[in-house]
């Protein structure tokens, strides 16, 4: 046997584009997820969108967090059995990390939403993130910062 782990293929599946627009990303998770069969078979095809999803405990007393608001439509040749697009889904974490998220959550201005789902090997993961929310005017100190790098690189 090998002395290092194998690296896992992994495949993006959807990105939340607009989170790291919107937020000030504080630190970030990775966490399984729990998932119907046709909902990997949609995730196969490429059809899922974490656009105004967010991660939430249902109560103060919940050990797993839940993803709310995600968007995984539902497979083209599902039968009866096929899922609701717009379930709350189970997120699987330690409990160390789970902890750390609750006492993220109940600080103030602080939440957690979900920045990238992808397959690793065989696995669906979800990248999540504390995040604090941006106030206008530093969105737009970003985009001039942005515009100047883009032109000092143009200019060299």
């Amino acid at each position: 046997m090998s002395d290092k782990p194998e690296q896992r293929k992994t495949k993006v599946i959807a990105q939340n584009r607009k989170a790291r627009h919107d937020f000030e990303i504080i630190s970030t998770l990775e966490a399984g997820i729990i998932l119907t069969g046709t909902e990997v078979k949609s995730l196969r095809a490429g059809k899922c969108n974490l656009q105004d999803s967010y991660v939430l405990f249902e109560s103060k007393y919940a050990r797993a967090p839940k993803l709310m608001g995600a968007h995984i439509s539902p497979y083209d040749h599902g039968n009866r059995e096929n899922h609701n697009p717009t379930r709350d889904r189970v997120l699987l974490l330690h409990d160390k990390e789970s902890t750390k998220l609750k006492q993220a959550i109940q600080e103030k201005g602080m939440t957690v939403i979900p920045l990238s789902m992808y397959f690793s090997g065989p696995y669906v993961k979800v990248e999540i993130a504390i995040v604090r929310g941006k106030k206008l005017h530093d969105k737009r100190e970003d985009l001039k910062k942005k515009d100047i790098e883009r032109d000092m690189r143009r200019g060299e």
